[in-house]
């Protein structure tokens, strides 16, 4: 069963509330019409009161005092990751209106980071014309990452993949394939590698050949996982793969986060915002 019929089928006995605080918007207004229709979701708009779960949630996740938590949950994005954290909803679908750090600010105010998880960071799932599927990480939030931060990036893009596509074959891309380059850039890939196992530093046709792979004497050949040593690679990785291969690239998500947070492209179609909403409903479901 390929992934998106998978996450289809996980949404369908959901029951999943997901808050969508850009209901304003006639794609999200028409994404959400859909998805109840099609019952794989409750579609929910910012609470109108601010209840004291919301206040409550601010002031455990941040330490902060509760009249600036009532301040803050004024604002729509904020008050639809506070229902989250609250437990009036399950996920949350934004960010067709709204630039990626201030989704990231508002879940990091409400929901928090996951146990052990040091930064947030995105992926995008891509699927391909062949069935061949994959978690890549990060294209939308960390423009240099230092080995702390690629190595958080790594370890939370395999619980993804595990969730998301049974499994998780890491690969730390570079220039340079094993110790055949130097550099800035390799050596952070190296650090991960040795910290976490993961395969790396490796070229993309490394990670992804069999019959190159073992000519370079480094891994598999067969990741599903692709970790970008910058946000520049990824951004434009995915975006070539798009554009020449014809690949559906779904997201990007937030990942790290205690609960799903999608961080919807400005972009975003209608048939994007139902996609990206219910890999977020699978994930809310533990897939």
């Amino acid at each position: 069963m390929s992934v998106l019929k998978t996450v289809r089928t996980i949404a369908a006995t959901s029951n999943a509330r997901i808050v969508f605080p850009e209901l304003d918007d006639p794609r999200l207004a028409e994404a959400a019409r859909r998805l109840k229709l099609d019952g794989f979701c409750t579609p929910l708009p910012v609470s109108e009161e601010i209840s004291s779960a919301q206040v409550a949630a601010l002031v455990k996740t941040r330490g902060m005092k509760e009249t600036m938590a009532r301040r803050l949950l004024q604002k729509p994005l904020f008050r639809a990751a506070a229902m989250v954290a609250a437990g009036e909803a399950d996920a949350i679908v934004a960010g067709a209106n709204s630039p990626t750090r201030r989704v990231i600010e508002a879940a990091s105010m409400a929901i928090g980071l996951a146990k052990g998880v040091t930064i947030p960071s995105s992926y995008f799932l891509m699927v391909f014309p062949d069935g061949r599927k994959f978690i890549f990480a990060d294209c939308a939030v960390n423009v240099a990452p230092d080995a702390t931060a690629l190595e958080a990036i790594a370890r939370t893009s395999a619980d993804t993949a595990k969730a998301l596509l049974g499994d998780a074959r890491v690969a730390l891309l570079s220039f340079s394939t094993g110790t055949s380059g130097s550099g800035d850039s390799v050596d952070t890939v190296r650090t991960v590698a040795c910290a976490t196992g993961f395969t790396g530093p490796v070229q993309a046709d490394a990670a992804l050949n069999q019959a190159t792979a073992a000519k370079k004497g480094l891994g598999s050949g067969d990741a599903n996982v692709l970790v970008f040593p910058s946000l520049d690679a990824g951004n434009i990785a995915y975006k070539l793969c798009q554009e020449l291969a014809g690949a559906q690239a779904i997201g990007p998500f937030l990942q790290g986060f205690a609960k799903p947070v999608c961080d919807l492209s400005r972009g975003a179609t209608v048939d994007d915002i139902v996609a990206a909403t219910l890999v977020t409903i699978a994930l809310a479901q533990g897939a």
